[in-house]
């Protein structure tokens, strides 16, 4: 059993998750967790063929620049989220379909937004109305649109920024 650390907990009267650092272990969690939860979301698209490059874009791309955070409940990874507090991206919020809906998504931006307080960028494809509405309940809003340069497909730029007091 791996031992983890509570960073916070649901809103629930008792915690159903915990959320903790990625660690070198998990890889194979949350590559398989992206393709299955992708895959849901748009079946016509065949992302085990796109194992390899989500792979090698994992270890050379996120690991080494993001911020990395786990969602666990009954020792499974459940979701996950990277960030860059630097560049300010949200690349990835990741959230297995059986947990929608139990705080574990919200817990994860949460947490996002505590790592980066200077605000968080991203990119949603356009298609999305779930996330989008997510997002936008989340304090974001949709500041540009654009083309995904990997698939061509068009995406929304969304941007949270932390309230100025007063």
């Amino acid at each position: 059993m791996r031992s983890s650390t509570a960073i916070v907990s649901t809103e629930m009267p008792e915690p159903s998750f915990t959320l903790r650092r990625y660690c070198a272990a998990d890889e194979d969690a949350a590559i398989e967790l992206w393709r299955q939860t992708w895959q849901l979301v748009y079946p016509a698209i065949d992302f085990s063929v796109r194992l390899d490059w989500w792979r090698r874009r994992w270890r050379d791309e996120l690991v080494p620049s993001a911020i990395i955070i786990m969602a666990e409940a009954q020792e499974r990874v459940v979701g996950f989220v990277t960030v860059d507090p630097e560049s300010l991206e949200l690349d990835q919020i990741v959230v297995a379909t059986e947990a929608w809906g139990t705080g574990v998504a919200s817990a994860l931006l949460a947490e996002a937004k505590r790592v980066s307080p200077k605000g968080l960028d991203l990119h949603v494809n356009s298609d999305n109305s779930r996330a989008i509405r997510f997002y936008e309940k989340q304090g974001f809003t949709v500041c540009a649109e654009a083309m995904n340069w990997r698939s061509g497909a068009p995406v929304l730029k969304m941007s949270w920024r932390p309230q100025s007091p007063g």
